[in-house]
């Protein structure tokens, strides 16, 4: 039987942790290794989308090779992730309520590790998905399909919580509304033009605003 919890399926980088501008930096260091001349303002609006397709975007072709450039990039700035102000706390007070907290990221599963030691609210956090339990990265639905199928949640009673036009394509495909945060760099017109329901600065202002917010609805079962 479906879990009948509300559940929060809850982007990682640039929505609870602050390296949106990271990857951006890296991908531009990876296409350079690689012959390619990307500028970062083509690169930042890819960001929120699996290595693959965003590869695909930028230089027109798939690349193993600039895809482990970037890892290797990225490498370097693992010691500097850190997470946006309150994202534990709001993670935490998800769980209070009775939330079901689940990651849903198209990092790897070995940089999930470390984006959730930065994050440091493994007492709220139920599950994850990554890149590893999908076929296809965002703005394919894979990701948000696994979590809703590998842990049974109710679709009609889970939110996304994403930064991205990415995260908010993904979700729409299976019908899953999305909350956004400004903090990936996105503006507010484009998250909202894509669909999403409410855009908030950050993570610390949805939790400031959780009560009157359609996820603090959710929680409290005035809305489904």
């Amino acid at each position: 039987m479906p879990d009948d919890r509300p559940s929060i399926l809850v982007d990682v980088d640039g929505t609870l942790v602050d390296t949106n501008y990271f990857h951006v930096v890296t991908w531009w260091r990876a296409f350079r290794d690689i012959g390619e001349d990307v500028a970062m303002s083509r690169i930042h609006p890819l960001i929120g989308m699996g290595s693959d397709q965003l590869i695909q975007r930028a230089i027109g072709r798939e690349s193993e090779e600039a895809s482990d450039a970037h890892s290797r990039h990225y490498e370097a700035f693992k010691e500097e992730i850190t997470a946006f102000p309150r994202a534990a706390e709001l993670l935490r007070e998800l769980a209070r309520r009775g939330g079901r907290v689940v990651l849903a990221t198209s990092s790897d599963e070995e940089d999930l590790d470390r984006l959730r030691e930065a994050i440091g609210a493994e007492d709220a956090v139920e599950d994850a998905v990554s890149k590893s339990d999908v076929e296809q990265s965002k703005p394919s639905p894979d990701i948000f399909e696994a979590a809703l199928e590998k842990f049974d949640l109710n679709a009609g009673r889970t939110l996304v919580v994403g930064d991205t036009t990415w995260d908010v394509e993904a979700a729409g495909k299976l019908e899953l509304e999305v909350i956004g945060v400004l903090t990936g760099g996105t503006t507010r017109e484009e998250l909202e033009e894509a669909g999403a329901i409410a855009v908030y600065e950050d993570v610390a202002e949805l939790l400031a605003h959780l009560d009157e917010s359609l996820l603090g609805a959710l929680l409290d079962g005035s809305t489904s």
